[in-house]
């Protein structure tokens, strides 16, 4: 067969396939054509998952007659001033979304400038384009799409269902509000009730009312704001505290100068950031905006400009690092049981008193039958109620002394009691805090082996006999290949024969140690390492199971100077509200929100 030039209106929808995938493709481009018109409010309609309709207005510039007859054409732009790809300061730039739209679709567009007398109006369908006709608008533009991918039916056939498409368009249109709180957006179809998302005012704080409106209040209450700045790149915006998590990744955002983007940039830096803070199936919260110069990122590597490069991706990836941790470090003892009033939620009465109306006593019954039985009165007697005897209570609250004023104005309070020997209640000028014992200690030790690596090495203890564990061969050969990341943690072990390993030396901090048990979590954890995991990351893997088997466990009754020496060192510790698989160390009620509970308030 021999080479020839496809018509134009192949070539069209060829070009189309790659702008336009789905219905969300088109409402996108529009919208982000709105955006660069300079709009202050843009309303989006949809119907039929936006196949059959697709309505957008917004209060923009609008177009010359001049200007709508030639948008319309392949590669048409208003936005590029030169040929220069480097300079991109708008979402738009390749003047393909119009024509593409009308290549494949039911395409209506009327608009009007302020310098025109009246709109103007231009019909395409299928690639033919109608004459330019009069209009009524008073301003802006609005564009309207039926009857979608009608120019080519096969497409219809990768298009889900209406519910589907709804939520794509829904999901495109929340990421462009979120990049733009400055316009105000109003999102209606037949699927949805109508959304709107009112302009917010400049700044931290309408960035965050904005995030709020559409990720929930539950990121608003848990936002932490974070900021870094290095060799003009910017980045700024909001990440959830780690009480908040997902079970995937898709609650993570990231924007380029104003442009959504997916990016596994993002996905590797925010998860280095909080490795130390949620489990790792738990994903965080955030909503990260970069600002750099238009030259230090190259747009034009997508047709639906989804995805970005970076010249200096290393220097972005570690500013978004760098913003996270500081912000986490910042609101370190931020947990998830006081973060959002969960603690005082998940109270509730244990005990409803019978209605009061019509009660007679008589029908209780405890009510007695008949007089009492002689003997009765010496059976209540104290040495009678020997057989009662439940034994010592798992709660001492006799403290001989006082606290003293100056530990219950301290964040922590001062330590009142040891309940279930797992938790330490203590007491606050405002309130109470109980601790998890073993978590919070877990955080102590996990951040003190962090800082003995970074100074000077962490301590070790050589044990006067060496302590064999016996464990399968692959679990030795994968405990032996790592011996060396194991000593930097003080951990020396070698082969002790085909199943077994020696331990020689333990790190000081972790005090009497199960050797066999932490070498088999250990080798477990091994097991799930990646070889392109960096040696930092692995040897945290390692710091934080040492410190899970060096602190002290649950069912350890502690001295109430213990206790308080726990929580002085809480204080002074980073990251304290949570130990290292995520979860809270200590759940803080308010004195007000107790009284709440009993009806006092």
């Amino acid at each position: 067969m021999p080479v020839r030039q496809l018509p134009e209106q192949v070539v069209n929808r060829i070009a189309a396939g790659e702008v336009v995938e789905r219905p969300a493709s088109v409402v996108k481009e529009l919208v982000e054509n709105a955006i660069d018109a300079g709009a202050s409010r843009i309303d989006v309609f949809t119907d039929g998952g936006g196949r059959r309709r697709i309505g957008i207005t917004d209060d923009g510039d609008g177009m010359t007659s001049g200007d709508l007859a030639l948008a319309v054409h392949r590669h048409a732009t208003s936005k590029l001033d030169d040929e220069d790809l480097l300079q991109i300061r708008t979402l738009g730039f390749r003047g393909e979304a119009l024509p593409s739209i009308g290549a494949v679709a039911k395409l209506g567009i009327t608009t009007r400038h302020l310098s025109e007398p009246h709109a103007w109006s231009l019909a395409v369908e299928g690639g033919e384009k109608s004459a330019i006709m009069p209009a009524a608008l008073s301003r802006g533009t609005r564009v309207e799409v039926s009857d979608l991918f009608y120019a080519t039916p096969a497409r219809l056939k990768f298009l889900k269902t209406d519910r589907t498409e709804a939520e794509a368009i829904r999901e495109v249109v929340r990421r462009l509000a979120m990049a733009r709180p400055d316009i105000a957006f109003t999102l209606a179809g037949e699927e949805r009730a109508p959304v709107t998302w009112a302009a917010a005012l400049p700044g931290a704080a309408g960035r965050l009312t904005r995030l709020g409106d559409i990720l929930g209040a539950d990121f608003r209450s848990s936002a932490i704001e974070v900021r870094a700045e290095r060799e003009g790149v910017v980045v700024e915006g909001f990440a959830a505290a780690p009480s908040l998590t997902r079970a995937n990744a898709l609650g993570q955002y990231l924007f380029v100068n104003g442009r959504p983007v997916r990016d596994k940039l993002i996905l590797g830096a925010v998860r280095a950031a909080y490795s130390d803070y949620l489990p790792r199936d738990r994903h965080p919260v955030v909503a990260l905006f970069v600002t750099s110069d238009p030259q230090e990122v190259d747009a034009n590597v997508h047709p639906a400009k989804t995805e970005i490069r970076f010249r200096n991706a290393g220097l972005v990836r570690a500013l978004i690092v760098h913003a996270l941790k500081e912000g986490l470090a910042r609101e370190g003892k931020r947990t998830a049981a006081n973060s959002d009033g969960a603690a005082i939620a998940s109270f509730r009465p244990s005990f409803v008193p019978p209605p009061r109306a019509n009660w007679d006593w008589r029908r209780s019954p405890a009510h007695p039958v008949g007089p009492l039985p002689a003997g009765a009165a010496a059976a209540f007697a104290e040495p009678g109620q020997a057989a009662f005897d439940v034994g010592t209570p798992t709660a001492d609250v006799r403290f001989a002394d006082a606290p003293s004023a100056d530990l219950l104005d301290r964040p922590l309070g001062a330590a009142r009691t040891q309940i279930h020997e797992t938790y330490i209640v203590s007491q606050t000028r405002d309130g109470l805090v109980v601790v998890d014992q073993h978590a919070a200690h877990e955080r102590i030790v996990y951040e003190k082996l962090k800082a003995s690596l970074a100074k000077n090495g962490v301590q070790r203890q050589i044990l006067l006999i060496p302590d064999i564990v016996e464990l399968d061969e692959a679990t030795v050969e994968r405990l032996v290949a790592r011996a060396d990341e194991l000593a930097s943690f003080g951990l020396a072990i070698e082969s002790f024969g085909p199943g077994a390993v020696a331990v020689r030396e333990t790190p000081s901090l972790l005090g009497k140690t199960d050797a066999a048990s932490l070498l088999r979590d250990l080798a477990e954890h091994m097991a799930e390492w990646d070889e392109a995991l960096p040696l930092e990351r692995r040897l945290m893997h390692v710091a934080a199971t040492m410190a899970c088997h060096g602190s002290v466990r649950a069912g350890r009754r502690l001295k109430p100077e213990e206790m308080n020496a726990l929580l002085r060192e809480m204080e002074d510790t980073p990251n304290s509200g949570q130990c290292n698989h995520g979860r809270p160390t200590y759940v803080e009620l308010k004195l007000s929100d107790i009284e709440k509970l009993f009806g006092r308030r």
